[in-house]
């Protein structure tokens, strides 16, 4: 496996770096992506032959320059995940025209534009795409109204890939990861929040950042070469219920 590329977007910290780890010990050739150099540095550190590239995946010309210098340095792709994203929660009423924009900018068409971007490295053998949109494009929740329609929307990117790729050996899946214990996570949820999110979670807990990369990675390797077009759920059962009736789990089988 040590010929096979892979690329991870969002891998300074947190999933996409949980990610990267995986592949790096998969024995794989990494890229990492993140628009934060210091960090990415850092990060990048601790696996050796990583090779570390500084870039917003909102701007075109800083796209088109990376994967010019991938594909200089590395001469093929074989795996795209576009995990990098922010996260910006509020209300309708508060999210100007600018901060709708700055959401799409960089959840959508940082997604497209990679994609596009990879394409000739990626067809020359065929490879993977995964995307990393969220349970919150697949179920509307509050304060999420551009952060969950950007996510929905690269869904549906994600089958549009699928549906157009196929023929050029191209495979595209998306994740959605639900509640999971990153460092953001745990300092903006409250105990209260956090003991919702339990109670509507039928597995009664957070994901970890390893086991979402578990299920990237899987999407990403031979064992899924006949997946493509698909959208995984990483979420502890969370959209499966619905609004959920936490009250009922603790009644017994029997009892219902």
């Amino acid at each position: 496996m040590n010929d096979t590329v892979a690329l991870v977007t969002g891998a300074a910290r947190g999933i996409g770096l949980a990610t990267a780890k995986l592949f790096h010990g998969e024995g794989r050739r990494v890229v990492m992506l993140d628009a934060d150099g210091p960090e990415l540095e850092l990060a990048a550190s601790a696996l050796p032959g990583a090779m570390a590239v500084t870039c917003d995946i909102s701007r075109p010309q800083e796209v088109a320059q990376t994967v010019d210098k991938i594909t200089q340095t590395m001469g093929r792709l074989d795996i795209l995940v576009n995990n990098a994203g922010i996260a910006d929660f509020g209300p309708m009423a508060d999210t100007d025209f600018a901060r709708w924009r700055r959401v799409m900018d960089v959840n959508l068409d940082g997604v497209f534009l990679m994609s596009q971007a990879c394409l000739p490295l990626l067809s020359r053998q065929g490879g993977a795409i995964v995307n990393i949109a969220s349970i919150s494009g697949l179920r509307a929740s509050t304060l999420r109204i551009a952060y969950g329609t950007s996510k929905a929307a690269v869904i549906h990117l994600t089958k549009q890939q699928a549906a157009e790729l196929g023929e050029l050996g191209i495979r595209a899946n998306c994740v959605c990861p639900g509640p999971v214990n990153t460092k953001l996570a745990l300092a903006v949820h409250s105990p209260e929040i956090r003991a919702a999110y339990h109670d509507a979670i039928p597995l009664n807990r957070y994901g970890s950042e390893q086991e979402i990369a578990e299920v990237i990675a899987f999407l990403a390797s031979e064992k899924a070469s006949y997946v493509t077009g698909q959208v995984v759920a990483a979420d502890g059962g969370f959209e499966s219920t619905g609004v959920g009736l936490p009250a009922l789990r603790a009644t017994t089988p029997r009892d219902i």
